[in-house]
C-alpha cells in the first residue's frame, strides 16, 4: 500500500515558514571584523559599551562621573563641540535628583527642525548593575552611527542634536530637565531613542505620539529599514499602560514625538548585575545599527512636518517587509470578510456540502482544545512556581529556562489540539468543522475592529482562511497545496506573538500562548484537518513537550551568569536606638540566613513606611542586628509660621556619611501645598497641591556629591505634622563597620529594589527655627562605589576620523 507523506511535507513546510518568520526579525550573524570606517560597525560599538559598562555607575557614584567624562571625550573625538545640562528635577512620581545631561550637535545646511539621538548613560542603582545593555548599547549604537555618519560627510540640511540623559533610571529625570530647561528643546523634530530591557532578542520599534501615528508610520516607511520588526497591536497596548522611557517625557512635557528602539528577550538580565558586556548579544546590538543607520540618512534630510497626523495607522511586519494601511480600512475588512463567511456557509448548506450539525459539533474540538490549553497553561504555570519555589526569586516573572517552558506549553497545546480533533472529528468532516474556528475568529477581529484597532491586521489571516475556505465550497474539493499557501499569513503574522506575549510580559502569561497556539491550530485546520493521523502527531508533540520540560528541570537551578538574587538592608532606628537586617526575599538562601537565622522574624513592622518597588515587593523577613555607631542626619527647620489657617515650613535636611538616597514620608492627613524640593515644584504640577501617587511617600531624593535636601510646603494649620526618613548609602557590601560575606559566585544583589544599603529611620520632629547664617563651604568627600576589588579606568577606544 503507497504511503500518503502529504502531512509529513505539510508540516516540513510550516517549519520552513515558522523558521523564516522568527530568523528574519534580527540579524543572524555579526562579522568578528571591525569593516570599513564607511559602514556602522558592530565591533567597534561593542568596543564602547565594554568601555561604559566597566564598572556600575548610577547616579552619584563617582564611576558616573568618570562615565560622563569619557563619552564628551568621545564626542570631541568625532569634532563635535559638547556642552553639559545640570539641574534639579522632581519627577511626577516624587523623584528629585541633580542630572547632568551630555549634549553635542550637528549644524545642517538649511535647517528649520532637528532630529534627537537619544540614549541615557546612567546605570541602575542598588544592584550593581553594569549598564550593558540598559542603555550602554543605545549610547554605543549612536556613538557608532555619528562616528560614520560624519565619516561619509553625508549631505543633510536638518540639525542633529545628540542627547545623553541623565537620571532616566531614577525617574527620566534628565529627559525632564532637558525638555523644560533647555532651549534646543522646542527646536526638536522628531527623537529616536535607544533603549532596552533584556540582552538579547529582536530590537521593537514603539512610537510615541500624541496625535496619530499615520505619518510616522509614513515616514518609517520611507526610511527603508532593512530589518523593522513592529506592529502595531504593540504600539496599541503600549499607549494603554503606563509605560515609561525618556520619549514618554518629550511627548508629555514637549508634544514632541518619535520612535522607540528596545530589545527584550533574557529580561532576567534587566537591571542586575548581569547587565554586562558578557550577555549581551551582539547581533541585538547590530540590530539597533541597523535601525538607526538609515533612520539616521533619511531624517537628517526629511521633512518633519511630514510626520505629524490626525489619522492611525495599522501596521506590521513579514519578512523584509513592512505593511501599513488606515484604521479606517479595518471595520469594512472584517465587515467584509464577516459577509463573505455567511454567504460561503449559506452556499455550503445549500449545496449540502456543509450541514449545521456537523458544524454545531466543530465547536467541541475547536473550543475543547482551547480551554483546556488555557486551563494547563494558567494552572500549570501556578504548580511550575510551587514546585520550584526558586523561580520566584526573580522579580520581572521570566525564568532563566523560560524559553523550554514556553517551547514546552506551546508543544502539550500543538498535543491537546491534536488529541481532540482525533476523538471529535475525522478528515471527512474537516471543512464543516472549520467553520467554528472561522467564526469565533471572526468574532474576535469584530472586537479588536471597535476596541483595539492596532490588531486590526489580524483580519489578514483569516481573509486568507476563507479563500481556502471558499475554494472548498466552490468546487467541492480541498486543495492541499491552497491550504497551505493560505496558512502563510497565519504562521508569519499570529506565531512570533505566541513567544512576545510571556518574554515581554512574563511567564504568568503562558495560557495567553497557549489559547493563541490553539487558536492558530484552529485557524489552521485547512492544513491539519487532512492529517490522517492525528494520535500519531498527538504523541509526538506530547514527547517535544516532555523533552522541553525535562529540560526546563534540568535548567532550573542557579550557576555563574544565571544567578540567584537575594536582598538585605541594615535598618537603624534611630528613634528606638535598635536595628534591624531586613529582606525582600521570600526564598533565603545560605547567605541571607546567615544574618537572619534560620527562624527570622516577620518585616510586618517595617510596612509603616512602604518603599517603592516596580513590582511592589516588600519586606518579608527581618532579625535583630548589632548596633552601629551611625552619624544620623542633621534636620534644621528653617521656617516654620502660621498665616491664616495655613502653615509655612521649610526644612533642611544634611547628611552626616556618605550618603545616597533620601526616601521622604509623611501622614496621608497631611495635604502639601506649594510644595518645593531643591528650588524646584513637580514637573506637570497643576494648581497648588502637591499630588503624592504613592500613598504616605512625598519624594525620593537620589544625592549627589552630598548635597543636603530642602523642602518647602505649606500644610493646614490644624494639621498634625507626622514626618519621617529614611537615610540610605549604597555601601552596605564595603562599608568598614559591617564585616559582610562575599556572595557566592551564584548569587547577585535583587533589582527593582533598595539593596545592600545601610539604613537610618528618623522622624522629623519641629525644632525651633534656625537662623540662616553663612558658613564656609566645606568639600565633602566623594561617595564611592560598591566594589570590592580595584577597577581599571576607562581607556577610550581610538578610531581614526578621515
Amino acid at each position: 500500500m503507497k504511503k500518503n507523506y502529504a502531512s509529513l511535507y505539510s508540516t516540513l513546510f510550516i517549519l520552513v515558514i515558522l523558521a523564516l518568520a522568527f530568523f528574519t526579525m534580527m540579524p543572524q550573524w555579526t562579522s568578528e571584523e571591525e569593516g570599513p570606517l564607511t559602514e556602522f560597525s558592530t565591533q567597534r560599538a561593542f568596543k564602547q559599551v565594554r568601555a561604559i559598562s566597566r564598572q556600575p555607575h548610577y547616579v552619584g557614584s563617582k564611576n558616573h562621573e568618570e562615565v560622563a567624562q569619557y563619552l564628551l571625550k568621545e564626542l570631541e573625538k568625532l569634532g563635535l563641540e559638547t556642552s553639559i545640562q545640570e539641574g534639579y528635577t522632581l519627577s511626577d512620581w516624587g523623584n528629585l535628583v541633580k542630572s547632568k545631561n551630555l549634549l553635542a550637535r550637528i549644524k545642517g545646511t538649511d535647517s528649520t527642525k532637528a532630529l534627537l539621538l537619544l540614549s541615557h548613560y546612567d546605570s541602575a542603582p542598588h544592584s550593581y548593575s553594569l549598564g550593558a545593555s540598559d542603555a550602554g548599547s543605545g549610547v554605543a549604537t549612536i556613538l557608532e552611527s555619528v562616528r560614520t555618519f560624519l565619516h561619509n560627510k553625508t549631505a543633510h540640511k536638518n540639525d542633529i542634536i545628540i542627547l545623553f540623559t541623565d537620571a532616566e533610571e531614577l525617574g527620566l529625570n534628565g529627559a525632564a530637565l532637558f525638555v523644560t530647561k533647555h532651549q534646543w528643546a522646542k527646536e526638536v523634530g522628531v527623537v529616536l531613542n535607544f533603549e532596552a530591557r533584556g540582552s538579547s532578542g529582536p530590537s521593537y520599534m514603539l512610537m510615541e505620539t500624541n496625535g496619530g501615528n499615520a505619518g510616522l508610520v509614513n515616514e518609517f516607511a520611507a526610511a527603508k529599514v532593512p530589518l523593522p520588526a513592529s506592529n502595531s497591536l504593540m504600539y496599541s497596548i503600549y499607549k494603554m499602560l503606563p509605560n515609561d522611557t525618556d520619549l514618554t517625557v518629550f511627548r508629555e512635557q514637549g508634544n514632541i514625538q518619535g520612535y522607540n528602539f528596545a530589545f527584550i528577550d533574557d529580561h532576567f538580565n534587566y537591571h542586575t548585575a548581569q547587565d554586562d558586556s558578557k550577555h549581551l548579544n551582539k547581533n541585538t546590538l547590530e540590530h539597533q545599527g541597523t535601525y538607526l543607520m538609515p533612520l539616521l540618512q533619511y531624517f537628517a534630510n526629511a521633512n518633519f512636518d511630514a510626520t505629524v497626523s490626525k489619522e492611525d495607522y495599522a501596521y506590521f511586519t513579514l519578512p523584509f517587509t513592512f505593511f501599513s494601511y488606515p484604521f479606517s480600512w479595518i471595520l469594512p475588512m472584517v465587515l467584509i470578510a464577516l459577509v463573505l463567511f455567511v454567504l460561503l456557509v449559506f452556499i455550503g448548506v445549500g449545496k449540502r456540502i456543509l450541514s449545521f450539525k456537523e458544524i454545531g459539533k466543530g465547536f467541541i474540538p475547536f473550543l475543547g482544545a482551547t480551554i483546556t490549553s488555557g486551563l494547563l497553561g494558567f494552572y500549570g504555570w501556578k504548580f511550575l512556581l510551587h514546585f520550584y519555589p526558586q523561580y520566584n526569586d526573580l522579580l520581572n516573572g521570566f525564568t532563566y529556562n523560560g524559553h523550554s517552558y514556553i517551547a514546552g506549553f506551546v508543544s502539550l497545546t500543538i498535543a491537546i489540539c491534536f488529541v481532540f480533533y482525533q476523538l471529535f472529528s475525522d478528515v471527512k468532516t474537516t471543512m464543516n468543522h472549520y467553520v467554528a474556528p472561522l467564526f469565533i475568529w471572526l468574532l474576535l477581529n469584530c472586537g479588536l475592529a471597535i476596541g483595539l484597532k492596532g490588531a486590526g491586521f489580524l483580519i489578514i489571516p483569516v481573509g486568507f482562511g476563507l479563500i481556502a475556505f471558499g475554494f472548498f465550497i466552490l468546487t467541492q474539493k480541498s486543495n492541499a497545496l491552497l491550504n497551505i499557501i493560505c496558512s502563510i499569513p497565519a504562521l508569519l503574522i499570529i506565531a512570533p506573538f505566541i513567544q512576545m506575549f510571556p518574554i515581554g510580559l512574563g511567564l504568568k502569561v503562558l495560557f495567553g500562548s497557549a489559547i493563541l497556539t490553539a487558536l492558530t491550530f484552529g485557524l489552521l485546520l485547512s492544513v491539519f484537518g487532512s492529517y490522517t493521523k492525528k494520535g500519531r502527531w498527538s504523541f509526538l508533540f506530547l514527547a517535544i513537550a516532555g523533552i522541553f520540560f525535562a529540560k526546563a528541570h534540568v535548567t532550573s537551578g542557579y550557576e555563574l551568569g544565571k544567578a540567584k538574587s537575594n536582598s538585605l538592608l541594615y535598618i537603624y532606628n534611630a528613634e528606638t536606638k535598635k536595628a534591624n537586617w531586613v529582606t525582600y526575599d521570600t526564598n533565603l538562601d545560605d547567605w541571607t540566613k546567615s544574618y537572619l537565622g534560620n527562624h527570622p522574624k516577620s518585616a510586618d513592622f517595617m510596612q509603616a513606611v512602604p518603599l517603592f518597588s516596580k513590582y511592589n515587593s516588600g519586606f518579608t523577613y527581618a532579625a535583630e542586628a548589632p548596633v552601629k555607631e551611625l552619624a544620623t542626619p542633621t534636620i534644621e527647620f528653617l521656617k516654620d509660621e502660621k498665616s491664616g489657617n495655613q502653615r509655612h515650613l521649610k526644612i533642611k535636611i544634611t547628611p552626616n556619611r556618605n550618603v545616597n538616597r533620601y526616601d521622604i514620608f509623611a501622614s496621608e492627613e497631611m495635604i502639601l501645598n506649594n510644595f518645593k524640593a531643591n528650588g524646584v515644584q513637580s514637573i506637570g504640577q497643576k494648581g497648588t497641591k502637591y499630588e503624592r501617587r504613592r500613598g504616605k511617600k512625598i519624594l525620593s531624593y537620589y544625592v549627589v556629591a552630598n548635597e543636603a535636601l530642602e523642602m518647602e510646603f505649606s500644610i493646614d494649620a490644624t494639621a498634625p505634622f507626622e514626618m519621617e526618613l529614611l537615610e540610605s548609602s549604597f555601601d552596605l557590601m564595603r562599608n568598614k563597620l559591617f564585616p559582610m560575606i562575599k556572595r557566592q559566585n551564584w548569587m547577585m544583589p535583587t533589582p527593582f529594589v533598595l539593596n545592600d544599603a545601610v539604613v537610618i529611620q528618623k522622624k522629623i520632629v519641629p525644632t525651633p527655627v534656625v537662623k540662616t547664617v553663612v558658613k564656609k563651604v566645606i568639600e565633602s568627600t566623594p561617595v564611592q562605589d560598591s566594589i570590592s576589588e580595584p577597577k581599571p579606568e576607562i581607556e577610550p577606544e581610538t578610531t581614526p576620523i578621515l
